[in-house]
């Protein structure tokens, strides 16, 4: 039995369906830029051409880094709650080592309560929590002088328990990660979580920073050249990096095995597509017939558009190996066409909600179980 029963069944629906269009029919596209008829409203038909490709505005969106976030810079760690700290006062080990020097250094640690506060010998309960280690010091220093001559105290953080940033999604190692006294790049913390390869959707990276969300395109930022090295994380920020479970990239039609691809990275082509599933059929397809359809999931608020590209022409291979995918896109080629382009939409969306609402359920049980 296979291990996700929905999803097999919602790519079966999607297959079948696909069969419908049989090889020796032929789609009018003059008619369906011209039609304003309600037939043919739902979508919008734009040629693949090297304007068009230059003119994508969506590559430069995905190499912007906010601004607000470029211009954090961290500052010097400060005290909380659950932090262990080890004082040092020189010369006198009955303050620095009151359980004896044979004890380890984490045994002689003061932790911060919850409350803020901590107990030190003499000087009675310290409020810490929010000062920087060199504050402590001196408040420390300033209140022993009046027991000690001229005390000399160093404060250190033997455990950094009391700020975290968080990460979770497709990463090797979800959970959180300390911040401690070094400052920590958004690039060293990906590394430290550890990406999964085979479930990452690079292109889908959020970063969340006082309820404000950050979509990042991990992939592009960091193959080209970008200032991403200088974003710094902050206490409390949370990373979460995309599941490519339920993004994927739909082909059907004319190709030698039609199926449903996962989106990894924001670099994924038509041309990577098209060789994935083995391309056109050389038996049935027309090969000169290929279309991508994006937006057909979300057909009830707005038209979809539909990509077409010139296979005839002696550019298609450049134009197709630099035309972008985006997540749930459908690329379709035609046999010798389709008579009516409504029909085949009308078909599509609950098709391609099966198979996409099948992957949903599936994630929800491997989720509970």
């Amino acid at each position: 039995m296979t291990r996700y029963p929905l999803l097999a069944l919602g790519a079966s629906a999607l297959f079948l369906q696909a069969c419908m269009f049989s090889p020796g029919m032929h789609m009018d596209t003059d008619r369906l830029i011209s039609d304003d008829s309600a037939e043919n409203s739902l979508v919008e038909m734009v040629e693949i051409t090297p304007k068009l490709i230059a003119q994508d505005q969506s590559v430069s969106r995905r190499m912007t880094i906010p601004q607000e976030l470029l211009d954090y810079q961290p500052e010097n760690y400060r005290i909380g709650a659950n932090d262990a700290l080890f004082i040092t006062v020189w010369d006198h080990p009955e303050l620095t080592t009151p359980g004896g020097q044979q004890q380890t250094t984490q045994a002689n640690a003061r932790i911060v309560r919850d409350d803020g506060t901590l107990f030190y010998p003499f000087i009675g309960n310290v409020h810490v929590e929010g000062l920087t280690l060199e504050e402590l010091r001196e408040i420390i220093a300033q209140r022993l002088a009046r027991f000690i001559e001229q005390p000399q105290v160093d404060v250190n953080v033997i455990g950094y328990n009391s700020q975290k940033i968080i990460v979770s999604g497709a990463f090797e190692n979800p959970g959180f990660i300390p911040v401690d006294a070094q400052r920590l790049t958004l690039l060293q913390a990906v590394g430290l979580a550890g990406i999964d390869p085979l479930r990452a959707d690079l292109s889908n990276l959020i970063l969340t920073r006082n309820g404000t969300a950050y979509n990042l395109d991990y992939d592009r930022l960091t193959s080209n050249t970008s200032n991403i090295g200088e974003v710094y994380l902050r206490p409390g920020d949370k990373l979460h990096l995309g599941l490519n479970d339920s993004r994927k990239v739909f082909v059907m039609g004319e190709v030698a095995t039609p199926r449903a691809l996962a989106y990894r990275t924001s670099r994924m082509s038509l041309s990577e597509v098209l060789a994935t599933v083995g391309g056109p059929s050389p038996e049935t397809s027309s090969g000169q017939e290929i279309y991508v359809i994006r937006g057909v999931d979300n057909l009830e608020n707005e038209r979809a558009t539909v990509f077409q590209l010139n296979a005839r022409s002696p550019s298609a291979f450049i134009l197709a190996d630099q035309f972008e995918m985006q997540p749930q896109d459908v690329v379709f080629v035609g046999a010798a066409g389709i008579t009516r382009w409504n029909r085949f939409i009308s078909q599509l969306f609950p098709s391609a909600n099966i198979l996409r609402t099948g992957v949903l359920i599936d994630e929800d049980i491997r989720d509970r179980n």
